[in-house]
């Protein structure tokens, strides 16, 4: 059976905690919540925060420090995977246009790496451009992603690169020819208003477009991530699955993330592919353990 990364997205940033009591949001949950799916299989917990007393956004790094040790502290292995997204979320004001509405929270490069510099995690997010999400816009100029670029390079720390459009592969090609990417890993981001469709022929033509030898893999969000993960497994990519994108595991039925990595093990079986243990995708993928880490 061929082997692939099983990813576990476990909380996001969304307002969701309102609609599954499953969605993790303190510390002590999202590292309880890693540690459920590392037994189920997964291979990668990707990591967001959320304020313990609202259960909403947070960009505090002490919750994210408090996080990773407690995964780090625990029997069960995983790869960690910190978003370096932050603060991007730009709505403008009716009443002055050229500033933020409310709602509107955005951080500097420096402020959004801060996460990946003070863990050093084993992967990172990066997002590769700006997009219409909703009604809002997450904000990512070129050359602030340079500069984020440039300092998870530094880190020693692995980028996925996050493509939630066609041209954000473009941009990310172009960190690759610059030199700031060394060993690129694609995620497509499918589905979300306003971005990429989510079809077969949308993944298709994504990954047509990737430089030659480079890793992908690919999700779909709401009523739409399994089904996501049977294409991507066809085509035997790596697999993610999570809270953060989906809270059912069918009509009603409100999910954990430990059963959403159950479901896209049976998916995957169907087409020879198993989960890569944390072991052997640090061999596979060549991801360094960053001075001072500890996954």
């Amino acid at each position: 059976m061929k082997k692939v990364m099983l990813s576990v997205a476990l909380t996001g940033a969304g307002d969701t905690t309102e609609k599954n009591e499953n969605v993790p949001v303190t510390p002590q949950e999202i590292a309880d919540s890693a540690i459920k799916c590392a037994r189920a299989g997964a291979t990668v917990a990707h990591i967001h925060v959320r304020d313990p007393k609202t259960g909403g956004i947070s960009h505090d790094p002490e919750l994210y420090a408090e996080a990773v040790r407690l995964i780090r502290e625990a029997d069960e292995d995983i790869i960690i995977n910190v978003t370096s997204g932050g603060g991007g979320d730009f709505i403008p004001s009716l009443e002055h246009p050229d500033r933020g509405g409310e709602g509107t929270w955005m951080q500097t490069p420096e402020e959004r790496h801060r996460p990946i510099a003070e863990n050093l995690p084993e992967m990172c997010t990066l997002d590769c451009g700006s997009v219409n999400m909703g009604d809002a816009l997450y904000v990512s100029p070129a050359s602030w992603l340079r500069d984020q670029a440039r300092l998870v390079q530094e880190s020693g720390v692995q980028p996925e690169l996050e493509c939630f459009d066609t041209g954000h592969i473009r941009f990310a090609k172009q960190l690759i020819e610059e030199g700031l990417v060394d060993n690129p890993m694609f995620q497509f981001c499918l589905g979300i208003p306003w971005g990429a469709e989510n079809d077969p022929e949308t993944l298709d033509y994504m990954i047509s477009r990737l430089p030659e030898g480079a890793e992908w893999s690919a999700f779909g969000i709401g009523r739409m991530q399994l089904p996501t993960v049977r294409e991507v497994a066809k085509r035997g990519g790596n697999i993610r699955v999570g809270l953060e994108d989906n809270l059912y595991i069918k009509k009603g039925v409100k999910a954990t993330n430990e059963a959403l990595v159950e479901e896209a093990k049976k998916i995957m079986a169907e087409y020879d592919l198993e989960p890569l243990t944390p072991s052997e995708a640090r061999e596979k993928f060549n991801l360094k353990q960053p001075k001072g880490g500890q996954s």
